[in-house]
């Protein structure tokens, strides 16, 4: 019997990579015979995951259309070529089925893939649709939501799933507390200049709880070295800095708190895991859809939320102090997390791509 073959587009962040990831996994253990392709952009950071992961992957000269300004030009140049490669790669690969996980990366593949009459599939993480994904619709067989509110973007295609994370999220154990704070800082897979900045800044303010607390930072290729710098300038011991964690349910493992932008797959790891966090959401982020990401949580009490035109040193600084007098609500906004947590997101939507395929064989 012929494998079954699987294209899986998107990218451009581990924010999409990692639920492709995580489906593709899911996919191959309810049916062996199903092979996977991946389809993505060519940054460096997508290509080094999924290496780590050795996964099938085929990168896209594509770059995104909203928000270049002048550079917009330029992606409009690549389309051309990303149709044509993006149709080879249908005759060739052959598949039955092809799923979108968000990203411009995904545009072409899927459009073509539907027009060729093959199933479609399209997973979003956001409350609020991408524009990849809001351009997708009409031709897409079904589409997977992380929350009860995207369903009337759908028009009855959309079906509530959760969003699927890396299984290890799931298994993690409950932290004890102690005397020190343990801050988990990252600003997505590509770093935040703006969280790098305001953090640093506000170490000078937290040198009289330092023995009070433990950093573990990434920062992204950018800001690594001078972030660093910054820790040991005011002499912090107990920290760990990084451009990228690979390994991060470990790190999730071993925070108190966890201080990060609200993209929809961080907000899925922070729900599966039920790790209290600071969120400070991406101001420019389309159409602000990391606040309506961050407002979900914030909605059943398991984060809370400091906004950029907020953000400063001694505001910092003060949400930290309460944390660290307040343990237990750290405890509460845990606990919280249950409400919303879905299991086996990546068992529902695996499910779904079988019965668009055909059932299993």
């Amino acid at each position: 019997m012929r494998a079954r073959q699987v294209i899986i587009s998107g990218g451009g962040t581990g924010g999409h990579l990692y639920p492709a990831l995580a489906v593709g996994e899911k996919l191959k253990e309810k049916d062996p015979t199903v092979q996977i392709t991946f389809v993505g952009s060519s940054r460096l950071l997508e290509k080094s995951i999924m290496e780590r992961y050795r996964a099938n992957f085929i990168p896209l000269k594509i770059e995104g259309l909203k928000g270049k300004g002048l550079k917009i030009f330029k992606s409009l140049a690549l389309l051309p070529y990303s149709f044509f490669k993006s149709l080879y790669i249908l005759i060739r690969i052959r598949p039955a089925l092809v799923i979108g996980v968000g990203g411009y990366s995904s545009g072409p593949i899927v459009l073509l893939a539907s027009w060729l009459r093959i199933p479609t599939l399209i997973m979003e993480q956001n409350l609020r649709p991408g524009l990849t994904n809001r351009l997708l619709l009409p031709w897409v067989r079904k589409a997977v939501v992380a929350f009860e509110g995207s369903l009337p973007y759908f028009k009855g295609k959309g079906c509530v799933t959760g969003n699927p994370t890396r299984e290890e999220f799931y298994s993690l154990r409950k932290k004890e507390r102690n005397h020190r704070l343990a801050l988990l800082i990252f600003g997505g897979s590509q770093g935040s200049h703006f969280l790098n900045k305001g953090v640093t800044e506000s170490l000078v303010l937290l040198l009289r709880n330092k023995k009070d607390l433990r950093f573990v930072h990434q920062t992204g290729d950018n800001d690594y070295e001078w972030v660093k710098e910054c820790y040991a300038r005011y002499g912090y011991t107990d920290v760990t800095v990084s451009p990228y964690f690979f390994d991060m349910p470990s790190y999730y493992q071993s925070s108190d708190l966890i201080v990060c932008r609200a993209g929809a797959t961080t907000i899925a790891e922070l729900i599966a895991a039920q790790k209290a966090s600071l969120l400070v959401p991406f101001a420019q982020a389309t159409e602000n859809h990391q606040l309506l990401n961050a407002k979900e949580l914030k909605k059943a009490q398991g984060a809370e939320i400091l906004l950029e035109e907020d953000f400063t040193p001694e505001t910092f600084t003060e949400k930290i102090r309460d944390f660290m007098t307040h343990k237990e609500k750290i405890n509460r906004m845990e606990n919280n997390l249950k409400q919303l947590k879905k299991e086996n997101a990546q068992e529902k939507i695996s499910d779904f791509c079988l019965e668009l395929m055909g059932g299993e064989s």
